[in-house]
């Protein structure tokens, strides 16, 4: 592998279980944006957003994203709503290969329903009204997500994405 990867697309997408592993198969180091900012920060994203506002934390986030360029090639996994401010679309794909993670909503509600009380914008949503939550974002962040050269659709929950990638990763970079 010559690039690093970033893997972008909507929360509970699996974009750091699949990074995790991909780095791991590939011997190389996998960073997480979020938690990239809460160590810069020392405090989670959900205080920074409570703290701060929305404003900082995506300052933030552009900076912790700008500091993949240094270094080894890696696996990055982005915040859901990294790639949908700036320029940090445009920065990605000329930095590296971005994958997006393109899960059914349906799949998004069944994952993030189990961790919602990880996510404070999900805590007060009945299932119903997480889905119609997910298709809104999803259809608002689709022009920057469906800027990656590489899209990876995610029809089950139980569907081995980091498997899938790993054995058409060839194809998938050219090399």
């Amino acid at each position: 592998m010559d690039r690093t990867i970033y893997l972008i697309g909507f929360m509970g997408s699996g974009k750091s279980h699949v990074g995790k592993k991909l780095a791991a198969s590939l011997y190389c180091p996998f960073i997480d944006l979020d938690q990239t900012i809460e160590r810069y920060t020392g405090k989670k994203i959900r205080e920074i957003f409570a703290d701060e506002g929305e404003a900082y934390f995506r300052l933030i986030e552009r900076r912790a994203l700008q500091d993949t360029a240094f270094g080894p090639t890696r696996i990055v996994a982005t915040g859901g709503g990294t790639p949908c401010f700036f320029d940090n679309m445009q920065w990605i794909n000329q930095h590296g290969l971005a994958i997006y993670l393109d899960a059914d909503p349906e799949v998004l509600v069944e994952r993030l329903w189990r961790g919602r009380a990880k996510r404070p914008l999900l805590n007060d949503l009945d299932q119903n009204s997480l889905l119609s939550f997910i298709k809104k974002k999803i259809k608002d962040r689709n022009i920057y997500y469906e800027q990656a050269p590489v899209h990876y659709h995610i029809k089950s929950p139980q569907q081995n994405s980091a498997e899938d990638l790993l054995q058409n990763l060839d194809q998938i970079t050219g090399h």
